[in-house]
């Protein structure tokens, strides 16, 4: 089977997503405008073509358990489609037990996603690499894995040796690291940096690999510009350690769902590809 790991649906009437209907805010993955509108499943498995399966990721509601019922009212609407999810919780929250509780009891549910850092700009005004600082956040990520549930880790390269030690003391708390660890600084030097702040991670076994979101920091890619970060994460990560994902719709401000996966399995050794196409995904979020 085929799976999506990394994909996200809204419905604007149904749940309020204040970051992607702000008007004249610039953001570090472009104009958002094409996509401030409803993106529904039946778009999403139109786009897929090919795939037979996949994992939504929280994206940012306004209310993140209004978000994980809509996307659970979604996958029971469509059986027919195999769709986990990973929702939003605030590790650091006086209450961030009793919504693991709530999330836990949704059957959807696989994971949790709180975004350490999203951009150089923007996290310097959100302050979301604070939670690194937090001990409640550590706490968090423990129970998390008590739980036998995952967190999805999205940051940039700056701070990837911080959370390794963060991690570190989280040992049974399975991490899939979004976006390939975001290697925003394209240029050589930039890639080289990042490939070596990246092992701090790829050292815990407990963390697998996204490749998806590649279009966010580099909006006219191409097959060869996205090679060398292939290359290394397949080198550090391994494919058994490695998963698809498309980011759509916001990678759809760059391309099209068939020129990501067109890309991908060209560069995906033949005698991988169901590992990373499927085998892995189905592992990690236990479809």
């Amino acid at each position: 089977m085929r799976i999506d790991a990394h994909h996200h649906l809204w419905d604007l009437d149904a749940v309020q997503y204040p970051w992607l209907m702000a008007e004249g805010v610039p953001r570090f993955f472009g104009d958002p405008k094409p996509i401030q509108r409803n993106y529904l499943l039946d778009e999403f498995r139109r786009d897929a073509a090919g795939f037979q399966g996949s994992v939504h990721i929280q994206v940012g509601a306004e209310d993140g358990l209004a978000e994980a019922r809509w996307v659970q009212a979604q996958a029971d609407a469509n059986p027919d489609w195999p769709m986990l999810q990973v929702a939003f919780c605030d590790l650091t929250g006086d209450g961030a037990h009793e919504a693991l509780d709530t999330l836990q009891a949704l059957p959807t549910v696989r994971g949790v996603r709180q975004i350490v850092g999203r951009a150089p700009g923007e996290d310097a005004l959100t302050g979301t690499n604070d939670l690194l600082d937090n001990p409640r956040f550590l706490e968090g990520l423990v129970d998390v894995g008590r739980r036998e549930l995952s967190f999805d880790l999205q940051l940039l390269p700056e701070l990837m040796e911080k959370t390794a030690h963060v991690l570190s003391a989280a040992p049974d708390t399975r991490v899939a690291l979004c976006h390939a660890g975001s290697p925003h600084d394209r240029s050589a030097a930039g890639l080289r940096d990042w490939a070596r702040q990246l092992r701090a991670l790829s050292d815990l076994p407990q963390v697998t690999c996204k490749l998806s979101g590649l279009g966010m920091f580099e909006h006219d890619w191409h097959q060869e510009s996205i090679r060398p970060i292939f290359e290394t994460c397949l080198e550090q990560f391994g494919a058994a350690r490695c998963m698809f994902g498309s980011n759509f719709p916001v990678d759809s401000l760059y391309s099209d769902y068939a020129q990501i996966a067109d890309a991908y399995d060209a560069l995906i050794p033949e005698a991988v590809k169901p590992q990373i196409f499927g085998g892995t995904a189905a592992a990690f979020y236990r479809f």
